[in-house]
């Protein structure tokens, strides 16, 4: 990954990104039922009245998970991720198994949603003839959906929030607007990390240092609200990042999945894993923002005359381009989900060098062409600078941290059976 560098109180990487901008739209989706049943998935957990808000990842890596091992229990052809069905799976149809895995998943967690799932559920069998193969793969998915059920009973995301109290001192976070969010995330048990602070991030820069005072004036020129140094196009990836990263990644992905024309088999291990390492490297993200507690620009910039450092100057009346999220700084979120995708993209393909296309929701934006897992990292960087939530430094940190939970993952998790190809 390229660092970024400083110059005249402008950011700028080696190879330019820019350059990827394109207003060609990605190929059209094609249907496939491990796609549709993130949609559904991704729908239910976002739903603004089932209390799942801020467990979005954690409810999403259980239906992939049981979508993976139901699929992958039929042709096994990966390792198993933590359910080994018991049921006959020879010449079960695994796209019954995937939709049947998400379908009594989803149902037992969300009854509310019925409804909207007995009808997805519908849909997806329709288009699988019936017979003993597709009987099969119902009864597997199911297994497997009950089984992760009970794998993940009492493992944290339903704990309550422990006591939190903003600091006070230079260098604190402080509130920036709402109480701070995901405080108990530390907490959960992970699925793939032996421990949340397993990959802990390195530190943010000490106030004092010439590091620190580079990032704060990067955020200051770059991602102030009334900024004129902050061109068109830069205000543009600003505005393309600022989507709900729980609707952002999911439609992207599926977008993917469908351009690389991906088969059930190939669909469940890609979604299972990125899903999973995304949200084991924002479990990861979140121990060391709590750990560290460091201050955001909106509070440090107006108080730079209080950080000891003689390299910054406070200004009263700068606020960022973009709200700032309510949490600690350092590390980055998105750097964390970016670093942990684009290394599961690489790994999964064999190579950085993936020609791909995202979209944003955000009016004002259009959709970008990317030419390497790299160029996705250097621009989400780059877009918390200039949308002033956050420092160089804070992203390219959690873009490495969230790349060494990927490592790890694919090191141990999803790996091809010998013998099977």
């Amino acid at each position: 990954m390229n660092s970024p560098v400083l110059k005249a109180g402008k950011l700028f990487f080696p190879a330019s990104i820019f350059l990827c901008i394109t207003a060609t739209l990605a190929s059209p989706a094609r249907a496939e039922v491990v796609s549709d049943w993130n949609a559904t998935a991704v729908t239910i957990v976002n739903h603004p009245t089932l209390g799942a808000q801020g467990r979005q990842l954690p409810y999403l890596s259980m239906v992939h998970a049981a979508i993976y091992d139901a699929v992958n229990g039929i042709d096994q052809r990966y390792t198993v991720l933590g359910v080994s069905p018991s049921a006959d799976t020879r010449g079960a149809s695994k796209r019954a198994a995937a939709a049947s895995a998400g379908y009594h998943l989803l149902s037992t967690l969300f009854p509310a949603q019925q409804a909207t799932l007995d009808g997805a559920y519908a849909a997806s069998l329709a288009v699988i003839p019936d017979g003993p193969s597709k009987t099969k793969g119902i009864a597997v998915g199911q297994e497997v959906a009950v089984a992760w059920i009970a794998l993940r009973d009492g493992d944290g995301r339903d704990a309550p929030a422990p006591p939190y109290t903003p600091g006070t001192d230079p260098g604190d976070y402080q509130l920036t607007g709402p109480p701070p969010i995901l405080t108990w995330l530390p907490g959960m048990r992970p699925f793939t990390l032996e421990y949340a602070s397993q990959f802990r991030a390195y530190g943010p820069p000490d106030l004092t240092s010439e590091q620190y005072a580079r990032d704060l004036e990067a955020v200051k020129r770059l991602g102030s609200a009334t900024s004129t140094e902050r061109t068109p196009e830069e205000t543009e990836i600003a505005l393309f990042h600022t989507e709900n990263p729980n609707t952002f990644w999911w439609r992207n992905l599926r977008d993917l999945a469908a351009a690389k024309r991906l088969d059930t088999t190939a669909s469940a291990r890609l979604f299972a894993m990125v899903v999973i390492g995304q949200g084991d490297a924002i479990l990861g993200c979140f121990d060391s923002k709590y750990y560290f507690n460091f201050w955001r620009p909106q509070t440090a910039i107006p108080a730079a005359d209080l950080d000891d450092n003689p390299a910054t100057d406070p200004d009263n009346a700068w606020s960022p381009f973009a709200p700032t999220p309510p949490h600690p700084e350092y590390p980055a979120a998105h750097g964390c989900a970016t670093g942990a995708t684009a290394e599961i993209l690489r790994h999964f393909f064999g190579t950085k060098r993936i020609v791909f296309t995202f979209t944003s929701t955000v009016p004002g934006t259009i959709p970008h062409r990317y030419r390497s897992t790299d160029e996705l990292i250097d621009e989400v960087i780059l877009a918390r600078i200039y949308g002033g939530m956050h420092y160089p430094t804070s992203g390219t940190h959690g873009a490495v941290l969230g790349k060494k939970v990927a490592r790890n993952m694919t090191s141990n998790y999803f790996l091809r059976n010998k013998g099977n190809h």
